[in-house]
């Protein structure tokens, strides 16, 4: 691998990580910023699609329900990678306030640099 490569993957796991602080925090500036828009995400045979950061951390709200307190990712698998974007495989656990499991997901995440901006530009999720 290349060390361009390599970089475009310390990117990508650098927002992986930014994004589930800032959604752990529900800081919907600091969310917003590790996402393009428009954004899309593939889940239950429907795709959705945010053209900006409006609706986006509540629409994340919504669809956890009112017992999810935070996530974690579990991993982070790098399925494919160049310069300018990331494939990863990703699993994840959302939890209660008390650290029982609420559920355990997976989804395919893409991440690319897009006007020298890294981020998520969309998802294939198993998740609700």
């Amino acid at each position: 691998m290349n060390s361009e490569t390599q970089q475009a993957i310390d990117h990508a796991k650098d927002v992986m990580g930014a994004h589930i602080k800032a959604l752990n925090a529900g800081d919907g500036v600091a969310l917003a910023a590790t996402l393009h828009f428009p954004h899309y995400r593939l889940s239950g045979g429907v795709l959705h699609t945010w053209h900006d950061s409006g609706s986006y951390l509540a629409d994340f709200f919504a669809r956890a329900g009112d017992a999810w307190h935070h996530s974690a990712w579990d991993q982070l698998n790098v399925i494919a990678a160049e310069p300018g974007k990331v494939h990863l495989d990703v699993h994840f656990t959302r939890f209660r306030a008390d650290d029982t499991v609420l559920g355990q997901f997976r989804s395919l995440w893409v991440l690319a640099k897009i006007d020298d901006k890294w981020a998520a530009q969309l998802r294939s999720s198993f998740a609700p």
